[in-house]
């Protein structure tokens, strides 16, 4: 496997604060596990002045792989950065490889499996993190049986959501009578009767009926960025929201991120991408 590159792939983001946290997440991960890991996104990073990110331009996915290939490097890992399998993951990025393969024949990328795994329950490492985020957000605030919701961005992706929901109920089996009501919600979704899975959305979720006091919510978010950030969409969402309804307090969890336990998991995500079969 010396021969291998390994790359820690996210989605991209317009703000530097995300490319940082891909990076510190890979050296940890490197550290962790004993082999050397590349952050790059797949999309977006690009656009982000050097300067922000201490001098380092961030690179793209399908630019470096064709730099790498070119230069005699044929064999690949990627790790997702993903909680789930969406449309990023399990199609722009293999459709990117396939075509990449007509030019370069002997490319081979393996890619891991995303940090959820819906069909083994007993795969909890995220869900736990995410009840001691919550925790320690009650504890900081002294809340009382808070109401607390699962906040993700929302995808045209059902298989996403399904993530998003499986998350939901081990949040809620963890955190027992520590929270008055745990529920699912997405910060946006697409129009259309087709994409209903999304709801509720957050900003219908707030204030309504046992979500009208204190409510925690459990940022489904790997960094910040414009939705999860400083200034970002949901705390617009949640400060338009307490503007109505004068007796709501919200208060954001960590993101996930920020908890240890994600190293572990990615180093075990990463053992099996080495067993994955190649796309082709």
């Amino acid at each position: 496997m010396s021969e291998t590159q390994i790359l820690l792939v996210d989605n991209g983001s317009y703000r530097p604060e995300s490319t940082l946290n891909l990076r510190r997440i890979a050296a940890e991960v490197t550290t962790y596990s004993g082999h050397v890991i590349t952050p790059i996104s797949l999309l977006h990073s690009t656009k982000v002045d050097s300067g922000e990110l201490n001098g380092t331009p961030a690179e793209i996915c399908e630019p470096y792989l064709k730099k790498q290939y070119d230069q005699g490097i044929h064999d690949f890992v990627i790790l997702p950065l993903f909680f789930g399998n969406s449309a990023a993951i399990s199609e722009y990025l293999p459709q990117r490889i396939l075509a990449l393969q007509g030019k370069r024949p002997k490319l081979t990328v393996r890619i891991a499996p995303c940090m959820v795994d819906i069909a083994d329950h007993t795969d909890t490492q995220v869900a736990e993190a995410l009840a001691q985020l919550v925790r320690e957000t009650i504890s900081r605030n002294a809340l009382v049986k808070p109401a607390v919701t699962l906040v993700d961005h929302g995808s045209p992706r059902i298989a996403v959501t399904k993530v998003r929901n499986y998350l939901a109920n081990q949040l809620q089996t963890f955190l027992g009578d520590e929270a008055s009501v745990v529920e699912a919600s997405s910060m946006e979704r697409r129009d259309g009767e087709e994409y209903t899975f999304n709801e509720p959305l957050l900003e219908n979720i707030l204030g309504t009926e046992g979500f009208d006091k204190d409510v925690v919510l459990s940022m489904l978010f790997i960094s910040p960025g414009r939705h999860a950030g400083p200034g970002g969409d949901i705390e617009s969402i949640c400060a338009e929201a307490e503007s109505k309804h004068t007796s709501l307090n919200t208060y954001k969890s960590e993101l996930f991120a920020t908890h240890t336990a994600i190293i572990p998991l990615l180093a075990q995500r990463l053992e099996q991408g080495f067993a994955a079969s190649p796309i082709s």
